[in-house]
């Protein structure tokens, strides 16, 4: 079949499916773009030419910006469970660069995405051509060599025949749960309108099935018996929980042995869900931890982490597991080596629930004691929220515990990222099923929120979708409730306001660095950023870009307008300024190093905390 390589690339993205369990979809369910001199007549052609409608072959979205976009493919494909994701395709130059905050996100966080940029010419015959990047060192040198280090795969076709090989692999690493995260195959753009004779059978429907990975025999057993010499065990669940789908298993296996569940952001609400009787959910883990699950995890003698890669918040860098203990080992359920390894751990290599479903230990419990302490403290530590919540001001834990009520009446998830809401999510929100919660907390990216929601909503429609966006990540990326506008799909985006960057304002003052540049503020006669606050209006912003908009200064304001929003139709930003004031502290350290001349006394402190590290060797 002669077509171009763009018309065949396309062709073969509609062909292509994932299975699990039974379960089967479309892998690529569309291409966002965005187009320039180096896609429009190779893939831009070809997606015209196919059709380009949804519910057609590959339906095509026009985004606003290149790594909002690649945030909606991530955000869909952490909705669909890693299952189903889209294909982003851009121009050479700037749209390519575009991309690389958002291969990062995807592949930081396990994330599915599949990066179709346009490539210079690869004739050379027009050199240098616009936006190309000229590297005195070799002319095989592109922008988009700089996704390389962000990306699980890495490809650019320089001839027609390097195709067929490129998907093929482009697709195992899409489907592979150990291996998968951004993949992107480079087209340039003298290559993409070059037509070519195609076997007919690259377009035959192919369907790629995502394993459940076996533990092996000896590992169990090794597992088992780490169990069994455990009287204090605390298992730390994390996104693998939920991208397996274990959560089932998990809540039945910690009941029937009393171990204790702990949360990492990518895992929480993965125990949500039926109650069951016995089990004992203390919440969050580390730095923005409960109180309840930092305790335990002190005097734990065995972390089981399961799905987890145990990033720096989740350890409280590396100073929470086992510090009152005196020692602590861990066991470690992932189906990538690399994470399964960590804090030399006892290893299953494993599907999450195939690892949870091979440990059998008989009549083996957790001592009571340990297992009725847990639940006390999770009972203390609910009341302190339920305090939180019930602020008669506007604080941010009471917005969110405004939001939360009514989410838990909705089939509904709530969309975060960057700033201090992630810290109080993670420690208060309270999840009634294991897709209520999505918050991206792997690459803390400031403006994944409106793009990452519309992808949310994309893959579960059925479900009420609350995005929480305080101004500065809304003044970085607010451009998609647009395409959300076009499209038809209703968001319910919460717009806190607080003038600036009040996670990173804290941090700042914590380290001395006085607050510097975290105040959205005129310049004031001092010379500083210190005068009066901006005169931005950033609901009228909103209402701009297509948006219904409702305003509220009070709580109860906040109620009414948040009714408002869930019985509309389209897409409504509740805009709230709020007012200072925290939710029930986690207890745990955080290491952002202290400059070691200027500030003795927050230095001398930073030395006192940073001596609690642990090798966990």
């Amino acid at each position: 079949m002669r077509l171009t390589v763009a018309q065949a690339l396309v062709r073969f993205l509609a062909n292509q499916y994932s299975e699990r369990d039974g379960d089967e979809r479309r892998l690529i369910q569309g291409v966002f773009g965005i187009f320039g001199h180096g896609n429009v007549a190779g893939i831009g052609q070809a997606l015209a030419s196919a059709g380009a409608r949804v519910g057609g072959g590959l339906p095509y979205y026009l985004a606003r910006n290149e790594q909002a976009m690649v945030h909606t493919a991530a955000g869909f494909a952490r909705a669909s469970r890693r299952l189903a994701t889209y294909a982003c395709t851009t121009s050479i130059g700037p749209g390519a660069t575009n991309l690389v905050t958002g291969a990062a996100l995807a592949t930081v966080n396990r994330l599915p995405v599949l990066l179709l940029p346009g490539d210079i010419f690869a004739t050379r015959a027009a050199n240098p051509v616009l936006q190309e990047l000229e590297d005195p060192r070799s002319y095989d040198v592109s922008v988009n060599d700089c996704l390389k280090p962000v990306s699980r795969y890495w490809d650019r076709i320089n001839r027609p025949e390097q195709l067929p090989s490129a998907l093929m692999a482009a697709m195992r690493v899409l489907t592979d749960p150990a291996e998968t995260g951004a993949v992107t195959v480079c087209l340039p753009q003298d290559v993409q309108a070059e037509a070519y004779d195609w076997p007919e059978e690259l377009f035959a429907r192919r369907v790629w099935h995502v394993a459940r990975p076996m533990p092996d025999r000896a590992a169990v057993e090794r597992a088992e018996e780490l169990l069994r010499g455990s009287r204090r065990p605390l298992i730390v669940a994390g996104g693998g929980v939920t991208y397996s789908g274990a959560g089932e298993a998990l809540r039945a296996y910690a009941a029937e042995h009393g171990i204790p569940v702990a949360e990492t952001q990518a895992g929480k609400g993965a125990v949500s869900g039926p109650e069951t009787p016995g089990l004992v959910s203390v919440g969050a883990v580390g730095h923005t931890g409960t109180a309840a699950a930092n305790e335990l995890a002190r005097e734990a003698d065995l972390v089981i982490g399961i799905g987890t890669r145990y990033s720096d918040f989740t350890t409280a860098s590396r100073t929470i597991f086992g510090a009152a203990s005196g020692a602590v080992r861990f066991l470690n359920i992932n189906v990538a080596v690399f994470d399964a390894a960590k804090h030399a751990g006892e290893m299953l290599v494993a599907d999450a629930r195939a690892g949870i479903e091979a440990l059998r230990v008989g009549d083996w419990k957790a001592d009571a004691e340990w297992t009725g302490r847990a639940a006390r403290l999770a009972e203390e530590w609910d009341a302190a929220v339920s305090v939180a919540y019930g602020s008669e001001h506007l604080t941010q834990p009471a917005l969110l515990g405004a939001l939360n009520e009514v989410a838990n009446g909705l089939p509904s998830v709530v969309v975060n990222a960057a700033g201090s809401m992630p810290g109080d999510l993670h420690r208060m929100w309270r999840p009634t099923d294991p897709g209520q919660y999505h918050v991206e907390y792997g690459y803390s990216c400031m403006g994944y929120e409106i793009a990452g929601g519309l992808g949310v909503k994309l893959a579960q429609p059925e479900r009420e979708v609350f995005v929480l966006v305080g101004d500065g990540s809304y003044l970085m990326m607010a451009q998609e409730i647009a395409t959300a506008v076009q499209e038809g799909v209703k968001l319910v985006v919460v717009l806190v306001d607080n003038h600036g960057f009040a996670s990173i304002g804290n941090l700042s003052e914590s380290v001395g660095a006085r607050r510097l540049g975290t105040a959205y503020r005129r310049r004031g006669s001092s010379g500083e950023l210190d005068g009066g606050l901006l005169p931005v209006d950033l609901a009228a912003n909103a209402a701009s870009l297509g948006a219904d908009v409702l305003r509220a200064s009070s709580p109860a304001e906040f109620r009414v307008a948040l009714a408002k929003a869930v019985e509309a139709t389209r897409t409504t930003v509740v805009y709230a300024e709020t007012v200072p004031g925290d939710g029930p502290a986690s207890g745990a350290w955080w290491d952002v190093p202290v400059a070691e001349v200027g500030e003795p006394e927050i230095r001398a402190r930073y030395e006192r905390e940073r001596q609690a590290r642990r090798p966990y060797l």
